[in-house]
């Protein structure tokens, strides 16, 4: 489904990436993992089409992605792909359930059917009954589960996230962890998962170890 060959990015004279291979399969679950300062977090925003390499290849759904500029970049990106950070970036003047529709707004999809399809997933994530509530009156848990929510709304086909339990404690990083392979099997996503988390790691379907900027 994607496909990354020879993805180098430096940074000024910092050469973080240097030459990374790496595929992955529709519906698969993998955790990438290293050291910090391995280029992890860079890889992912690679494959995330959030940042650029500076030589590679790029590929998803037979699709060049590096050869896609402005809105239809946005566009596929916003279609096709879903992201979860260590800090959720909910906005805290919306409810739960408008930050959980707002990707679905930016791709033109109805309000009706975003209501609809947000509340299937806040049951699917047991947050149903904190749809109307803002962010601060949310636990750490539950903004973390309107976040993946958000990630989901428009049926992305694989979802990158970024340390997605690092703020979590232990029980809600486990109840995390667990969820997104409940989410793969309901739903059918990938997920491209950088972590520290060592539990996490060895659950993924694939565990892929980066060293100064390559794939060991």
């Amino acid at each position: 489904m994607l496909k990354a060959n020879g993805i180098h990015k430096s940074y000024g004279s910092l050469q973080v990436l240097k030459g990374v291979d790496l595929e992955i399969l529709s519906s698969e679950i993998v955790s990438i993992v290293g050291s910090s300062g391995a280029g992890k977090s860079t890889l992912l925003h690679i494959l995330g089409t959030l940042d650029h390499p500076d030589q590679g290849f790029l590929e998803m759904d037979g699709k060049k992605l590096l050869d896609l500029k402005g809105d239809a970049l946005a566009k596929f990106r916003n279609e096709r792909i879903g992201f979860i950070f260590q800090f959720h970036n909910l906005l805290p003047e919306f409810t739960a359930q408008e930050n959980i529709i707002i990707p679905g707004l930016i791709g033109n999809i109805s309000p009706e059917i975003l209501s609809k399809k947000s509340g299937e997933l806040a049951e699917l994530l047991g947050i149903s009954h904190r749809l109307d509530h803002k962010p601060s009156t949310l636990s750490g848990g539950e903004q973390q589960r309107v976040a993946v929510a958000r990630a989901l709304i428009n049926s992305p086909a694989v979802v990158f996230a970024d340390e997605p339990s690092g703020n979590l404690d232990t029980q809600n990083a486990k109840s995390l962890h667990e969820l997104f392979f409940t989410l793969r099997k309901e739903l059918g996503q990938a997920f491209v998962i950088v972590t520290h988390n060592e539990e996490l790691a060895a659950m993924a379907d694939r565990k892929v170890v980066m060293q100064d900027g390559m794939i060991l």
